[in-house]
């Protein structure tokens, strides 16, 4: 049976080590901010650009990826919205680093070897491959665009050479296998050079096909396509811990898939009502337990997160556990229930914490202790008094999203004015950096930003009616062992480090 594509709905429904990094085990050492989110202690490895169409086209032309990446840098007065970058994930090991973008494309870019003679560019990255990943569509039975924009990219562990990836748009999940190719068959019996079919009558002799090296190519292909499964759009897909399944969600339902089977797939998840007036949450999130391949959870609208156990029952309508922290009266206005809805849920590489992100803040969440909160953090609450206007430019439905560390010490996510906070779990200690082209001079150290609220400003200070509501950082992410990470903001994807001691 084919589901039918349904209206988009606004997201208001219900109204080598770097520094002292790694331990001498190897494993990831705790995370201090001295280290890792002090002041003065990250900077800029690279900026770089989403190839637009216009820089796509030069990329055929250009073997040299250092060349293709200086190139995106030169000028992007170009950048349209489907330039805009709407997703950024590392692979397991965080030599690959992919982008989605809202034309539909997925660029990776690879780590920069390193070298005797430049140390200092190992935490590089440069273009490895890029690739239409969805196009546009049209439901014409309901007279909707079906948008190719890129809603979430998620990496396969590596088994072989071969690298494999999901993406997603609103409707169809892809799985896609990126390989490198470096030399080329010749010699065939039935085809010439040209790759034209010969006549059997005029071969006299039997030849044995050769291996001639050629120049590296770096082929995407698409392996599975996963389509017609889901009546609205797709928000979170989540590889399982058993890597032969995965699940998709949208604003109503969870399904789970096989890698293997691409026409069919299980309803995990299913809270729509048979009314739908009486619709008051919707699915905002979901994830995978890191270890456990039966756990998952999910979020909704509601700011609450419920954790399911799939050997419990085949439909999980009941969850195992229910984690919603109760509501100060005092606190109650009409923007409570917009800001309170969860945009992002992460589980901790430990799997032992889950990790929440609403309007205001990031709560970290004991899977033991259900009715609070073990952690609060505030992400940006002098904005607390500036809802009303956000709310008629709509920057209150903003979807931001939040990324652990390594060792699952230091938390990361995105705010205004290409602004972005770090907070350490140890120390209790935060700072606010800006991912900045007017300060994007390669190796520069960051230096911490502070707003202003009220009273008299500072000179280094930066007044909350100033903040550009326009540069948002919506998409980040952390390499899985060491201290690099990657801020997204419009069409620029910044590389930071930290500053190697």
């Amino acid at each position: 049976m084919v589901l039918q594509p349904a209206e988009r709905h606004r997201g208001d429904w219900s109204h080598r080590r770097l520094g002292p990094w790694c331990s001498p085990t190897g494993s990831p050492a705790p995370l201090s901010c001295e280290t890792g989110c002090g002041e003065g202690t990250w900077i800029l490895v690279c900026r770089l650009l989403v190839p637009t169409q216009v820089s796509l086209l030069s990329m055929e032309e250009d073997i040299d990826t250092r060349k293709i990446n200086n190139s995106f840098l030169r000028d992007h007065s170009y950048a349209t919205e489907a330039d805009i970058i709407s997703t950024v994930e590392f692979n397991h090991t965080g030599e690959l680093l992919a982008t989605g973008d809202k034309g539909g494309r997925v660029v990776i870019f690879q780590r920069e070897q390193e070298s005797k003679n430049q140390v200092h560019r190992r935490g590089e990255y440069n273009v490895y491959s890029t690739f239409q990943s969805h196009e546009p569509e049209f439901d014409y039975l309901k007279s909707l665009e079906i948008e190719e924009k890129i809603n979430k990219i998620r990496w396969l562990p590596q088994q072989n050479a071969a690298y494999f990836l999901l993406s997603t748009n609103d409707k169809t999940v892809k799985l896609w296998k990126v390989s490198e190719r470096d030399k080329r068959p010749e010699g065939y019996n039935l085809k010439d050079e040209e790759g034209r079919l010969r006549d059997p009558a005029t071969i006299t002799t039997l030849r044995v096909p050769v291996l001639r090296p050629m120049d590296l190519m770096v082929e995407a292909t698409p392996r599975r396509v996963f389509a017609n499964a889901h009546t609205y759009h797709i928000n979170s897909i989540s590889v399982n811990s058993d890597y032969e399944t995965y699940m998709s969600a949208d604003d109503l339902r969870i399904n789970l898939w096989n890698f293997e089977i691409t026409n069919q797939s299980f309803n995990i998840v299913d809270i729509k009502p048979a009314n739908m007036e009486e619709l008051t949450e919707v699915i905002t999130a979901a994830e995978f337990h890191p270890h456990h391949c039966n756990t998952f959870v999910y979020s909704s609208s509601k700011g609450t997160i419920r954790l399911c156990d799939m050997r419990a029952s085949a439909l999980c309508d009941r969850h195992t556990k229910f984690f919603e922290e109760p509501e100060d009266p005092s606190n109650r206005s009409f923007f409570s229930e917009i800001i309170s809805s969860i945009s992002d849920v992460k589980f901790s590489h430990s799997g032992r914490c889950i990790m929440t992100r609403d309007y205001l803040t990031v709560k970290v969440w004991d899977l033991n202790m259900e009715n609070r909160p073990v952690e609060t953090y505030q992400v940006h609450d002098y904005l607390r008094s500036k809802l009303c206007s956000l709310y008629e430019n709509d920057c209150i439905f903003d979807k931001f999203e939040c990324v652990w560390n390594g060792s699952d010490s230091v938390i990361m996510t995105g705010s205004y004015n290409n602004f972005f906070r770090m907070f350490d779990r140890n120390t209790k200690r935060d700072v606010t950096l800006e991912a900045s082209r007017e300060n994007s001079k390669p190796r520069a150290i960051l230096k911490p930003r502070k707003v202003c609220v009220g009273g008299k400003r500072r000179k280094d200070e930066i007044s909350v009616d100033s903040l550009d509501f326009s540069k948002k950082i919506l998409h980040t992410a952390w390499h899985p062992s060491e201290n690099i990470i990657a801020v997204a903001a419009t069409n620029n994807l910044y590389i930071f480090q930290d500053k190697v001691n």
